[in-house]
């Protein structure tokens, strides 16, 4: 399985990144860094779509689970089966939106890889294809001022809010205030300020390179989020 990941998936991308710096005046790793992101979201855009569309729909229908919970709160096993019949009533698969989300991570733990291995560059050049030229040395310096090898806090911090603001669009559209003891609301609020928190942590870490891409990612999928779960404002009637 790992020799599948390293050949169909990582190799490919990685060769993208080589290609991109070769060929970007300058030879900016970081620019390439920022267009393979890019490419590889808008590759990843329908299934992304998917999945958020997925999250809006279970998302507008919270009022009524939460109300077939309570009706059935007392026998699980009843309360399972009108939840089964009202996700199938409503044409509504609740892990539909995971397949999309594995297929994401594989891919961003992909893109991960092909930075790191940017950074570290080896001149070896043994994942590249005929194909792509080995550039002697890989410059790390994003537009000659960030240094994409070192960590660098205001990249971690851009990241970190970035992240807060995309779990906060997908948390304002259930307004239904929590109740106390609802796990699902506990949850949703803890992972509004530890996924912030945990991508701090990771850009303060690790180096920039791996935080201009989270920023990127994230400023796509803020758009894309926007974008799709959006709805069309209503059409005012004209007066005759």
């Amino acid at each position: 399985m790992s020799q599948i990941f390293h050949s169909f998936i990582y190799q490919p991308i990685y060769n993208a990144l080589i290609l991109l710096y070769n060929v970007i005046p300058g030879h900016d790793l970081g620019v390439a860094i920022i267009l393979l992101t890019i490419v590889v979201r808008f590759l990843l855009y329908p299934i992304s779509k998917k999945q958020i569309e997925s999250q809006k729909k279970l998302q507008d229908l919270q009022p009524e689970i939460k109300k077939l919970q309570d009706k059935h709160k007392g026998d699980k096993e009843k309360q399972g089966r009108a939840l089964m019949e009202f996700y199938k009533e409503k044409k509504v698969n609740p892990a539909s939106g995971c397949l999309p989300l594995v297929v994401q991570i594989i891919f961003f733990i992909a893109l991960y890889r092909a930075f790191i291995a940017g950074i570290n560059f080896d001149s070896a050049c043994n994942d590249l294809y005929a194909f792509v030229s080995c550039p002697s040395s890989i410059n790390v310096n994003f537009f000659k001022i960030l240094d994409l090898a070192k960590p660098n806090i205001v990249l971690a911090v851009i990241a970190a809010a970035g992240q807060f603001v995309q779990t906060k669009m997908m948390m304002t559209k259930n307004p239904a205030p929590a109740k106390k003891g609802d796990f699902s609301s506990i949850m949703n609020q803890q992972m509004l300020y530890l996924g912030p928190l945990l991508t701090l942590f990771i850009g303060m870490k690790f180096p920039a390179g791996l935080a201009l891409y989270w920023v990127v990612n994230t400023l796509f999928a803020i758009v894309q989020q926007y974008l799709t779960m959006k709805k069309p404002e209503p059409v005012p009637a004209q007066d005759k």
